[in-house]
């Protein structure tokens, strides 16, 4: 073993890693930040990695205790991604369940069981994954890499912990501001229809945590998600009116979003279904490669006294049959919903087979590219809508429950794939500190089990208290919910026979194209890849939110400018300063995206009490220039700190 691939603590040395003060902290963690994940997914379509801000809050805690480590740390920081991971798995499909009309409030109890079976089974299949991806093809899983440094450099935790502390007042503030006290609108755009044929449009959301999203994923991905936003907004709109003319009575922003809703959106379901057909098929040799390195886990029975304490995995007989045991409540809540025996066994089998392929699929990409080119939303879209094509047929197009039965499937390989790719990151940190595996995946479903006991009471909050889907009189600040309202369209669509597939083989034609340009990327040894996701993504969200995280985009653009412009300056010392730079970024971001996020929910209790949106607010309305003044002050003030931190480090 090379000097650069020796874990940070020897597996010689044994360090307490899951004490009392870390499994409480970890589940507490996993609580708040999987409920803050929630509601930014609901309202943005996209959810961050919350391993570094949970690293930095568990270092700052634990310091306060005379006994502490770094292995401890990372306990905490496993348990919190898992906790933040499943929600994304939870927002993207149980949503639909309401927007469909099938649930009027979330079932607790189904829910719960849901997103736990779906949850652990991922974890379950990231055990052989583990060894197969980390240790034996040594992916790069760059947010793991990131996290472990950040825990490294535990000595700054006290320091750094100010930045996501300052962040999340300020998101916090901006938040109450705007959708509690209604001080400033919370979007600003404008359209115009010029001879009823010429449409032009242009909006962005007023969002702090918006901005942080883009920062945070960077101006590569920033500028994809907005490409696929102008796509949608400034061609196929536009071309979509001038083709079959404009509808009468409706105003020009309200005329934009009806045609995008109606139309438009699909084509990024079938960019996303080709992405997600097109992961299985790229990954095709690694995918085998991990089945075949947990069958022989399985076969050779290696006793695990005899391996090194950082190669120890949960016992693969165990993972069998928990993996059996986890199936048993999916089947049971199948065969409540369809009350036929052989179509349950076969929706079970189905999400088996699924999630584990798309599992997989997950923890590869995190290993290439990141959680955040996950093709999640991709391959659960193409799980839902091959699994509604396949109850059609054994159902028939008169089944009211098929709709909801494919979202079922949807949502347990959601939620097994959102686990498998976020938790290969902290695996990954694991690897690199020298944590004990094991211990991580009894951390990840800790993590697991406390965001599902909690998801269900969020999603009832936010749907009382602001509504899904588009905005109307009674539901003014609805949450969007673009991949559950995306999803609830597919399912119904295949069943109802209303499915406009012009659009979508339009969106797969795009998403061919795309792929073709990813591969000539990688075949001139480009560093800048085209990730289908990311272009999807844009083609399905609202505008609004393409224009606002593609601002965030910029922002880490100009500070990465800054850092090139004076490297010279720093010298030896320039990779140190960039570092605290990136760092001092991502910590701001984190802290608006939290504090955003929990004064949403926060403030959807009154909501929810008094049945008012407007029950906080002080009758002044300054309208969309002040919300714009406001987030152009947080971006420069993102700016400023980041470079203060580079000049300093």
């Amino acid at each position: 073993m090379s000097e650069q691939e020796k874990p940070y603590i020897s597996p010689d040395t044994v360090l307490p890693e899951t004490t009392g003060k870390a499994l409480i902290l970890g589940a507490l963690l996993s609580i708040i930040l999987s409920a803050a994940n929630t509601y930014l997914g609901l309202f943005a379509g996209l959810t961050v990695s919350a391993s570094i801000p949970a690293a930095v809050i568990s270092m700052a805690v634990l310091r306060m205790f005379k006994e502490h480590n770094i292995l401890e740390n990372n306990i905490v920081q496993t348990s919190a991604s898992a906790g933040e991971s499943l929600a994304a798995g939870v927002i993207f499909t149980f949503p639909a369940l309401v927007l469909m009309g099938f649930w009027e409030e979330f079932n607790y109890l189904e829910t719960v069981l849901v997103a736990l079976c779906g949850g652990i089974l991922g974890v379950l299949f990231t055990v052989p994954l583990r060894s197969a991806l980390i240790v034996q093809q040594k992916l790069q899983f760059p947010e793991g890499v990131a996290t472990a440094e950040v825990l490294k450099s535990g000595e700054e935790g006290g320091k750094s912990i100010r930045f996501l502390a300052w962040g999340a007042a300020v998101g916090a503030l901006v938040k109450l501001s705007e959708s509690g006290l209604k001080l400033w609108n919370g979007v600003a755009e404008g359209a115009t229809l010029a001879g009823k044929k010429a449409y032009l449009y242009f909006g962005m959301n007023l969002s702090p945590a918006l901005i942080a999203v883009g920062y945070i994923v960077g101006i590569r991905i920033a500028a994809l998600v907005f490409i696929g936003g102008a796509v949608s907004w400034w061609i196929a709109i536009p071309a979509y009116i001038a083709l079959t003319g404009a509808p009468e009575g409706a105003g020009a922003v309200d005329m934009g979003y009806s045609i995008w809703s109606s139309q438009i959106r699909y084509l990024g379901v079938g960019a996303m279904v080709i992405g997600g057909l097109w992961a299985l098929l790229d990954l095709r040799s690694s995918i085998a490669y991990a089945v075949r390195s947990g069958i022989e886990a399985i076969r050779n029975k290696v006793d695990s006294s005899t391996v090194l304490r950082t190669e120890r995995d949960a016992p693969m007989s165990w993972v069998i049959i928990a993996i059996g045991i986890m199936i048993v409540p999916v089947f049971i809540i199948y065969l409540r919903m369809v009350a036929n025996v052989p179509i349950s066994a076969l929706m079970a089998i189905i999400m088996v087979i699924a999630g584990f392929l798309f599992s997989a699929v997950a923890g590869y990409m995190a290993g290439l590219v990141g959680s955040s080119n996950n093709p999640i939303s991709g391959v659960t879209i193409a799980t839902i809508l091959t699994s509604a094509l396949i109850l059609l047929a054994l159902m028939g197009s008169g089944a009211e429950r098929g709709p909801a039965a494919a979202i079922m499937i949807g949502a347990v390989v959601c939620c097994a794939a959102a686990i498998a790719g976020d938790n290969m990151q902290d695996l990954k940190a694991g690897n690199i500190l020298g944590a004990t595996p094991r211990k991580q995946q009894l951390m990840q479903m800790i993590g697991v089990v406390s965001a599902a006991l909690v998801l269900p009471l969020v999603l009832q909050l936010l749907l009382t208290g602001y509504g899904f889907g588009p905005a109307t009189e009674a539901q003014p600040d609805a949450l969007a919910a673009p991949q559950a309202t995306l999803m609830a369209s597919v399912a119904e669509g295949v069943f109802q026979g209303n499915l406009p597939w012009t659009m979508v083989y339009i969106g797969m034609a795009i998403g061919v194209v795309i792929i073709l340009l990813d591969q000539f990327q990688k075949k001139r040894g480009s560093d800048f890849r085209i990730p289908i996701l990311a272009v999807a993504v844009g083609l399905y969200l609202p505008f609004e939110l393409d224009s606002a995280i593609m601002l965030g985009g910029v922002i880490a653009w100009m500070v990465s400018r800054y850092q090139q412009q004076n490297r010279a300056s720093k010298g030896e010392q320039h990779e140190a300063a960039e570092k605290a730079s990136e760092r001092t970024g991502l910590l701001i971001a984190s802290g608006l995206i939290t504090g955003e996020a929990l004064i949403g929910i926060l403030l959807a209790i009154p909501v929810a009490v008094y049945g008012s949106s407007n029950i906080l607010s002080l009758g002044v309305n300054l309208g969309w220039i002040a919300g714009t003044v406001v987030i152009l002050a947080i971006c420069y003030w993102i700016y400023a700190q980041a470079a203060k931190a580079y000049k300093e480090g």
